[in-house]
């Protein structure tokens, strides 16, 4: 039971029919991290977990029965906003007694984690010609010649071309490429375009405020003569580039310097249970130090932003969400889906019934302090502290959009297991439940299933998270690092028509 007021209990291990839990009695087999309801449920009355409506009853329920997609609902959510009621001041950490790390100091106060070189395509035609040029400097060549740069890696996309030559999808794109190109963890850049696109590198450059330079080159496989000379140029480019990112050392940072993407992907029942609430204090506990969190996923938010817009610093910020949720409501609506398509199979297998009881869960991972700004995808901040940024729950497209906005640390909870990894910003995985830890080990970081499994305090569990992004942010390999994730896990939110 996660709350008195709730009327569905998390079964902990596998119920079978006939149980005797107290005075419920079970109706029927109920597997590990699904719900059971603890009293009768009358048809069309609310369903509550964490002490908050996840749904409304198909049918009457019967204390003991299993809930979950064959007797909940879900219905559109409007909760009471409350703007501004818990918003409180966070107890900042005295400067000098702030935790550091070793990271790399930057030209305008910017500082990095990593310290790659990146080989950045303009246009899906010039994909190939990014990862032939990125693919020529292995990881124990680098080591050999430049051990100080972490890698040479491509980010290439599918778009670029055929799309409106201004509006959202192309000021989407671009900037997703100018958050990678002057993100803190790139050294270096290559920009590489065909020569013919809608986006153009000129114009690129030009709306974004960038200039070509010692660290930023381009060419165009046109103006190269073709795909053969533009690899060539781009590997020899490369190689100066290297030179350059080689001069750069770690020195101490302070914790202040981290900005920190929160995300959640294959999420379970123990999701909002676990490592969302435990990732959540190691969020307050960047925050009293002067760091940064950027939640994202806004329709995974959806049914819970009650508990963001309580939170908001000013009536601005919780209208700003609000107002995008309106949008996302329309825009699935126009696309001939729901808010509520959001849970997918794995999360339904994990236990998790609508998008109203996954939101609820995932917003735990913002902890408590101050909702301070909302910003577009891709957008960075201006404010420091927790603040949200727009974007889709499909992962791969929401860090995309986190990275781009000037994330230099990427922390992932899951508990059906994800597969992902990010560049140039590593990714710390913390698995919900003991169970998948064990068996998907060299892919997870922390195991915040110990809750649950051993009785570990969920403040001690977010003390270990905080200090593994710091030993992360000074260099330490994840394990999503080591297997070498990241490489195709850059993709830009497609939007807009395609012509």
């Amino acid at each position: 039971m996660l709350d008195a007021r709730d009327n569905v209990a998390i079964a902990a291990r596998t119920l079978r029919q006939g149980e005797r839990l107290g005075e419920v009695v079970v109706r029927g087999d109920v597997p590990k991290g699904h719900k059971i309801a603890v009293a009768p449920i009358a048809r069309g009355a609310l369903v509550r977990k964490y002490a908050q409506m996840i749904g409304h009853a198909k049918r009457a329920i019967k204390a003991g029965e299993h809930v979950h997609v064959h007797n909940l609902a879900f219905r559109q959510s409007r909760p009471d906003y409350r703007i501004g009621k818990d918003a409180r001041r966070t107890k900042m950490t005295p400067a000098k007694k702030r935790a550091t790390f070793m990271g790399y100091r930057r030209p305008g106060g910017r500082v990095g984690t990593r310290n790659y070189v990146a080989v950045i395509s303009s246009v899906n035609c010039s994909a190939t010609a990014s990862r032939m040029i990125a693919g020529r400097f292995s990881r124990a060549r680098l080591a050999r010649q430049h051990p100080n740069v972490d890698g040479v890696v491509a980010f290439v996309h599918g778009s670029g071309c055929g799309m409106a030559p201004d509006g959202e999808g192309i000021a989407n794109l671009r900037r997703v490429m100018r958050g990678y190109a002057a993100h803190p963890n790139v050294a270096a850049v290559l920009l590489v375009g065909l020569g013919c696109e809608d986006n153009q590198l000129g114009e690129f450059l030009a709306t974004q405020g960038l200039r070509p330079g010692r660290t930023l080159r381009m060419l165009t496989i046109q103006g190269a003569g073709g795909l053969r000379r533009a690899v060539a140029s781009g590997v020899a480019a490369v190689e100066e580039l290297l030179a350059e990112a080689d001069k750069c050392k770690r020195s101490a940072c302070s914790a202040a310097d981290l900005r920190v993407a929160l995300q959640c992907g294959g999420s379970d029942a123990w999701s909002g249970v676990t490592a969302n609430p435990a990732l959540g204090h190691a969020v307050d506990l960047l925050v009293a130090q002067g760091g940064s969190a950027v939640i994202a996923e806004t329709p995974e938010v959806y049914g819970a932003e009650h508990l963001l817009t309580c939170r908001a610093e000013s009536p601005a910020v919780a209208r700003a969400l609000i107002a995008r949720l309106r949008w996302w409501e329309d825009y699935t609506a126009r696309n001939g889906g729901s808010m509520d398509n959001n849970p997918s199979p794995g999360n339904k297998l994990g236990g998790l019934t609508t998008i109203l009881e996954k939101s609820l869960g995932a917003v735990a991972k913002g902890g408590t302090t101050a909702f301070r700004e909302f910003v577009p995808y891709a957008s960075p901040p201006r404010r420091r502290g927790f603040v949200m940024m727009d974007s889709p729950g499909y992962d791969p497209v929401s860090v995309t959009g986190q990275i781009a906005a000037g994330c230099n640390l990427v922390a992932f909870t899951t508990g059906r297991g994800s597969a992902f990894g990010s560049k140039p910003a590593p990714t710390l995985k913390i698995c919900t439940n003991s169970e998948t830890y064990r068996r998907m080990r060299e892919d997870m970081d922390v195991d915040a299933g110990a809750v649950v499994a051993a009785g570990r305090p969920l403040p001690q569990v977010g003390e270990e998270i905080f200090a593994r992004l710091l030993a992360l942010a000074s260099g330490e390999r994840s394990k999503s690092e080591r297997q070498g994730l990241g490489d195709l896990e850059f993709v830009p939110w497609q939007i807009g028509a395609t012509m």
